[in-house]
């Protein structure tokens, strides 16, 4: 991978979380190509005991490296309590930026620095497939249709103005991460998207979409199952019904 442009953001100050479950086969790569287009990024893998290994791969990495570490789970927990784990650890860590992606090369680092770049005038920046219409590769229709559907149901019940309410490829300020109620965040999957975004949109905070493409996993076994997308159709009346609850007061 060739290096970064001179003026293109390098990381300093930022983490990405990334969340594992058996990605040994991908993560050596990947992490190869974050610190290509962002040499000071620092990166967190958040492993749930994966029986590949990715675990001990992961630590190997960071005794090799100083800018890779490593949070070790017991078993499978989930994607959404990994990225609260995830962040947590940035915050108690003073990072000025925090980025979630997929370990599989679905979101390809090469966007790092637009994401990162968006933030100067965005709480949280949206690595979008649907901006700039679709920019999806290796999706059956179904699946295709199931995201778009999706988007629109989330869309309409929260009145969230993305296109993309359900990317995983995001970019949040500090500010923003301190601000929402993690303790609240109950989701995986998709769901685990749109609740982030409905309390990130609750309180006041300015939205950006860049546009990427998404293509799907290189290897591996895509983690979608039943239960993710009825959650994904569930989520939205449950956050409008807590919200609804709450009265709109001070979010804690």
């Amino acid at each position: 991978m060739s290096d970064p442009p001179s003026n293109a953001p390098r990381g300093e100050g930022c983490l990405t979380v990334i969340p594992t479950y058996n990605e040994a086969e991908n993560l050596p790569s990947l992490l190869t190509g974050i610190h290509g287009v962002t040499p000071g990024m620092h990166v967190l893998v958040v492993d749930d005991n994966s029986p590949d290994g990715t675990g001990t791969l992961a630590e190997s990495l960071a005794d090799a490296d100083g800018r890779i570490f490593v949070h070790r789970r017991p078993r499978k927990l989930g994607l959404g309590t990994a990225y609260v784990a995830g962040f947590r650890w940035a915050l108690e860590h003073d990072y000025r930026a925090v980025i979630q992606m997929d370990a599989d090369f679905s979101h390809d680092p090469r966007y790092l620095p637009d994401l990162i770049g968006g933030l100067d005038e965005a709480d949280l920046v949206i690595g979008s497939r649907y901006v700039h219409g679709i920019s999806v590769v290796n999706w059956s229709l179904w699946r295709l249709a199931l995201s778009l559907g999706g988007n629109a149901y989330a869309r309409w019940l929260t009145g969230i103005p993305l296109r993309d309410l359900t990317a995983g490829f995001k970019a949040f300020r500090r500010g923003l991460l301190e601000r929402i109620p993690l303790r609240r965040i109950v989701s995986d999957g998709y769901a685990f998207q749109i609740e982030m975004n409905f309390w990130s949109h609750r309180l006041g905070a300015r939205f950006r979409e860049v546009p990427i493409i998404f293509a799907d996993r290189r290897v591996g076994i895509s983690k979608m199952n039943k239960g993710i997308v009825i959650e994904a159709l569930a989520t939205p009346w449950r956050l409008w019904t807590a919200w609804l609850v709450h009265g709109g007061r001070k979010i804690r």
